[in-house]
């Protein structure tokens, strides 16, 4: 089993690497035929690396070597320019059917350049019923040389018809050691540092290397987490849900804002607004259905903001009760012991517990569209026991 190439940054999947490794091989005229199959479904909890794994399964179908991960075949698939290669990675709340539909004729022709032609589904969680049922009937019934790789973050997650005809690959949740030392020999980060963002990011790789190359991510996150101490009074609540929706809309805006005027600018300009003349029938059609896309994304990324608070939040009363249950396992935040001791001193077990509920409560009315700072208010009033 290779740990190099494609497969180097697959932490702690050795498993998984094993057997995509013996797929590509299967691929080939002298491999084991029975061991590819033509839809997968990567699974594995966030961070874990399924996209990850789905794209270096992608770019070691295309290799001629099996995974190299320096050719132009293994570099384009990665980035997704390789032409036969198609990486969806969704900005909005969801996968409809028109986007699905689009992906299947795209599934229907033969490679150009490559040898397979690979459709890498990076939240097939997120296809609406629709869009699964014109994603059924290509999985069914496939072109010779086409595969799908779907991602999500349980087999659950992905209508029942089309994940009872994919191959499953789940991935587990990498060790702490495991995400250090990848943050040290791949982004040269200090050693302290490194474990400090792999403890607290929770097997969360992408979460582990934001903090660890990012200062704003260390102090929006510390500011977080002295919320619980923080919440007094009634209107200390509500100034924190204000406080924490505003900095979940700003982070999201931070990303979106130049990208949203960029894309209405080169929309204009293919719709020829900046020319002279009558604009084109339906320009307005299309520049609404734009902004409907942007707001979408916009969402989600505030959604995704709220959501790394409420992770934050569940490390924080998980050590709370990690004390008070004398479980003798590490803290997650190790650094602030002092105030997690204070809080399971002066409160007991069934309170935290019903507080750590509240925080999945929280989550699940963010998932069904309650508003924000509704949502988030109602969190802090449990969070203080002030409700």
């Amino acid at each position: 089993m290779s740990t190099t190439g494609v497969w180097s940054d697959l932490i702690g999947q050795e498993r998984v690497v094993e057997t995509l490794e013996r797929a590509v091989l299967g691929a080939s005229a002298a491999g084991n035929r029975h061991a590819m199959t033509h839809a997968w479904l990567f699974t594995g909890p966030p961070g874990s690396g399924r996209s990850n794994a789905a794209r270096a399964f992608a770019a070691a179908l295309q290799c001629q070597f099996g995974g190299c991960g320096t050719c132009n075949s293994c570099v384009t698939a990665l980035s997704g320019a390789h032409p036969d290669v198609t990486l969806v990675r969704t900005e909005a709340l969801s996968i409809g059917v028109d986007e699905v539909r689009d992906l299947v004729r795209r599934a229907a022709m033969s490679p150009t350049m490559g040898r397979y032609q690979l459709l890498v589904v990076e939240d097939a969680d997120r296809v609406t019923e629709r869009g699964a049922d014109a994603l059924l009937k290509s999985i069914e019934e496939p072109a010779p040389r086409t595969v799908w790789l779907l991602c999500a973050p349980t087999a659950d997650d992905v209508v029942a018809t089309v994940r009872s005809r994919c191959r499953l690959v789940e991935l587990s949740t990498p060790s702490t050691a495991a995400i250090a030392t990848l943050l040290q020999k791949r982004d040269g980060i200090d050693p302290a540092l490194a474990n400090f963002a792999a403890r607290v990011a929770q097997g969360h790789i992408g979460r582990a290397r934001a903090l660890a190359r990012n200062e704003g991510a260390r102090i929006r996150r510390a500011e977080v987490l002295r919320l619980p101490t923080q919440l007094v009074s009634l209107g200390a609540c509500l100034d924190a849900a204000a406080n924490v929706v505003e900095a979940a809309s700003e982070e999201a805006s931070a990303v979106t804002g130049e990208l949203d005027a960029r894309e209405k600018t080169e929309l204009s300009e293919a719709l020829g607004f900046t020319t002279k003349g009558a604009r084109p029938r339906n320009a307005q059609s299309a520049l609404r259905d734009l902004e409907d896309q942007q707001k979408a994304r916009g969402k989600r990324l505030q959604r995704d903001a709220l959501d790394r608070v409420l992770t934050e939040l569940t490390s924080f009363y998980r050590d709370v009760l990690t004390v008070q249950t004398a479980a003798g396992v590490p803290l997650i935040n190790a650094e602030l012991a002092e105030p997690v001791g204070q809080l399971a001193r002066s409160t007991t077990a069934e309170a935290t517990i019903g507080r750590l509920d509240a925080i999945l409560a929280c989550r699940t009315a963010l998932e069904t569209n309650v508003a924000p700072l509704l949502a988030m208010e109602s969190l802090m009033l449990s969070l203080s026991g002030l409700d």
